[in-house]
């Protein structure tokens, strides 16, 4: 009688970024090995050399680099190198290290947005239609299971023809000056050099925009964006609200805030056809409102009676345990993992497998120009 097959080793993985007091860098690490999929074995977790090696010695990190290019350069040339990067740093250093690990066909797992300006965006794109390695988005709200059954019933004609989508994304952490004392990612987040040309619009507004057309299928036609900065010299928006117009007649509504006291992390979807309506909340996940024109409002749970095959094949645990951010996160990369081991094996990526692409990227690269353009032009339409 053979022997079992063996399970797939870890996918070597080297990460960017997301030293010491870095958020979204511990985020990536624990959504990496929540599966069992990928191993973390080389860094160059920070700005300079020396707090990149503490941090690295924090984590136990046996390869440290004094910086990405370094980094990319060694990995590329070891038996053992990485297989992958996740680049988990500012958005004006997203472009220089994925570009550096493409050219040398390291697949690349990227924190949102895709770049800081369009033209990196371009040049990224150039480099990534060459390589042969895969390039992956992180939006990781699309990865949870209720919102892959939004998508799923959207498509399958659940709520008929689409008329209304409504999406925001709120916060009130920026409601005052917390760059100014002491708060590092507000910091970078307010620095037009580092974040770009879009405050909330780009590091929570992308969110809402991508969440939206992921599950209505749908991408506007034509958006009217009004701008804010309520806290006074703050370079960028911290408040947008966005009207959207979509192909075959749907409108929608966009609003992204960090100033709205009362809001930690509230991200709400609301989809209406002709038949009926469809309603999620980040801060609820494991919970999809479902309501057929003339007919009582429907929960579905995750995993629960009437759970849709595409909710389940990405949920974890049973019903009634919930799943939540991390979850998310760590289904970014096993979509991910799936499709690098298809890579690797010169196959097609097993049907299903599903997550962000440099297209998604470049989506919302063109959102957060047009948003700023039409601002500027006292809410103009503009073709994102």
């Amino acid at each position: 009688m053979s022997a079992p097959p063996l399970a797939p080793s870890p996918i070597r993985l080297g990460m960017v970024g997301g030293g010491s007091g870095a958020f979204i860098g511990a985020v990536h690490r624990i959504a990496a090995r929540m599966d069992g999929e990928f191993q973390l074995v080389a860094g160059a977790l920070s700005s300079t050399p020396e707090k990149s090696h503490a941090s690295a010695q924090a984590l136990g990190l046996a390869r440290s680099y004094d910086d990405f290019s370094a980094m990319a350069r060694a990995e590329a040339r070891r038996k053992d190198g990485i297989e992958a990067v996740a680049i988990v740093t500012p958005n004006h250093m997203h472009a220089g290290p994925a570009i550096e690990f493409l050219k040398r066909g390291i697949h690349v797992i990227c924190d949102k947005p895709l770049t800081a300006t369009m033209a990196e965006a371009k040049k990224l794109a150039k480099v990534a239609e060459r390589s042969n390695a895969l390039f992956i988005l992180t939006h990781n709200y699309t990865a949870h299971p209720m919102v892959r059954q939004a998508r799923a019933m959207v498509a399958a004609g659940e709520i008929g023809r689409l008329r209304l989508v409504q999406v925001e994304y709120v916060q009130e952490w920026l409601t005052q000056d917390a760059e100014h004392h002491g708060s590092k990612q507000a910091e970078w987040r307010t620095d037009p050099a580092r974040s770009g040309a879009g405050g909330a619009i780009g590091d929570i507004g992308t969110h809402a925009y991508n969440l939206a057309c992921f599950v209505s299928g749908q991408t506007p036609e034509a958006l009217a964006a009004d701008l804010s900065s309520f806290v006074e010299g703050r370079p960028l928006d911290d408040n947008a609200h966005v009207l959207l117009r979509f192909p075959g007649g749907a409108k929608g509504m966009l609003w992204a805030s960090q100033v709205a006291p009362g809001n930690e992390n509230l991200l709400r979807l609301r989809l209406y056809g002709d038949k009926g309506g469809l309603e999620w909340e980040q801060e609820d996940p494991n919970r999809l409102w479902f309501t057929r024109f003339g007919e009582p409002r429907q929960l579905f749970t995750r995993n629960g009676a009437g759970s849709w095959p595409e909710a389940a094949r990405v949920s974890r645990v049973p019903p009634g345990h919930p799943e939540g951010y991390l979850e998310a996160f760590a289904t970014i990369y096993a979509e991910a993992a799936r499709a690098i081991r298809a890579h690797q094996r010169g196959e097609t990526v097993p049907e299903g497998t599903t997550y962000p692409t440099l297209a998604d990227g470049l989506a919302g690269m063109r959102f957060i120009a047009a948003c700023v353009a039409s601002s500027k032009r006292n809410a103009a339409w503009i073709a994102p």
